[in-house]
């Protein structure tokens, strides 16, 4: 685990653009369609490469594999787990829609944007013993890493994995008794990856936007209602976190990344204590987009346990604007002046590759954290 000793270090939150050619192939084995898989895993292999290569030339110092080998950052964990279905839902199956309280205000804006896919969909259930199944792929997925990284000059590399507040979001409970027992499952399946992850050597990243945006979700539940909420699946991510080390461990959370109002967000006021029980000594959480930029004024109010490094987005999705290096820099200046230089990296509110326009808008926006990280340097350390 690193710290910004002489200067801004940057980093970013996981996903980025997948090449036209592999994101085909992503597709086609979602929907089942039969792949050459000797071909897909050579493709993987070469894109990780590449994305490393093209993160070191953006001027990226904590870099990861682009999640290239997965369909999606939450989706690949249907993968690798095993004791569930895919079934019509019913009436009386609850619905997370991680918009439902803007929905309220704004569902005109939402139906114009063809938001809603109905009730008549299939979703994922769990309906057995929930167990980890997804050795092979991520044994592949570390192996390719660390062939990327050959020959490489970095300073630090992490994989992401999803939380198990956030699977619990797209599998639904149809096997235990309660959420307690439900969330104690995925987190015991999905330790062993976590576990890999940091044995491999890699910073291990946990994925956890449900922890912020399940309160639009769940669109009835009042603020300590939903804190209790929010504390039972952390609760369950630090059990699935058990063995590991906390300086080898990112935390990343934001309030969804889709493009929308966010009227209704909950504040990071009301949960970010509930943030810093995740035991993980480097906090990745969004601030860029206009809906929660201001919120770098909580960090007055409450302090950054020692020895905890905080990572700020100071570059966004929800715009396909490329920030300017001064504006990145007046933001990674105005924390570091709140919590310390040496505790700060930039970041950037979510997985820039499938949230922009364009590729060519991911790297810009890369290029110009970097150049702002590097004024951030300049007005913090006068070098």
């Amino acid at each position: 685990m690193k710290y910004s000793t002489e200067r801004i270090l940057t980093t970013h939150a996981g996903a980025l653009p997948l090449p036209a050619d592999l994101k085909e192939l992503h597709n086609a084995r979602t929907a089942g369609t039969p792949v050459d898989e000797q071909a897909y895993s050579k493709r993987v292999s070469g894109a990780v490469a590449d994305i490393v290569k093209k993160q070191i030339a953006c001027g990226l110092d904590i870099i990861n594999d682009g999640e290239q080998g997965k369909s999606n950052f939450s989706r690949y964990a249907r993968d690798r787990l095993g004791g569930f279905i895919e079934r019509e839902v019913k009436a009386s199956d609850h619905t997370s829609t991680i918009y439902a309280r803007d929905l309220t205000e704004f569902s005109d804006y939402f139906s114009a944007r063809a938001y809603h896919r109905g009730d008549n969909v299939k979703r994922v259930f769990c309906n057995a013993p929930l167990k980890y199944t997804g050795h092979e792929s991520l044994k592949a997925e570390i192996a390719d890493f660390k062939a990327g990284l050959q020959g490489q000059k970095y300073a630090e590399a992490f994989l992401p994995a999803v939380a198990p507040g956030t699977i619990e979001h797209w599998m639904k409970n149809d096997y235990y008794p309660n959420d307690e027992a439900y969330l104690v499952a995925i987190a015991d399946a999905m330790h062993e990856e976590y576990k890999a992850i940091a044995d491999a050597g890699f910073l291990l990243q946990i994925d956890d936007p449900d922890l912020p945006d399940g309160w639009q979700f769940m669109s009835q539940m009042t603020v300590p209602e939903y804190r209790k909420y929010a504390e039972l699946r952390v609760d369950a991510l630090n059990h699935g976190l058990r063995d590991i080390p906390p300086d080898r461990v990112r935390f990343h959370t934001c309030w969804g990344s889709y493009h929308g109002p966010h009227k209704y967000d909950i504040p990071l006021r009301d949960i970010i204590d509930i943030i810093l029980k995740v035991n993980a000594n480097t906090i990745s959480i969004e601030a860029a987009n206009p809906r929660h930029e201001h919120e770098w004024r909580v960090w007055e109010e409450v302090k950054l346990p020692a020895g905890r490094v905080l990572v700020p987005g100071v570059v966004g999705h929800a715009t396909d604007i490329v920030e300017h290096p001064q504006a990145i820099a007046d933001r990674l200046v105005r924390y570091a002046k709140i919590v310390g230089r040496e505790n700060v990296m930039a970041g950037t509110d979510c997985g820039l590759g499938p949230r922009v326009g364009s590729p060519q808008i991911c790297w810009a926006k890369f290029e110009a954290m970097a150049e702002g990280a590097r004024l951030a340097t300049k007005e913090l350390w006068g070098k």
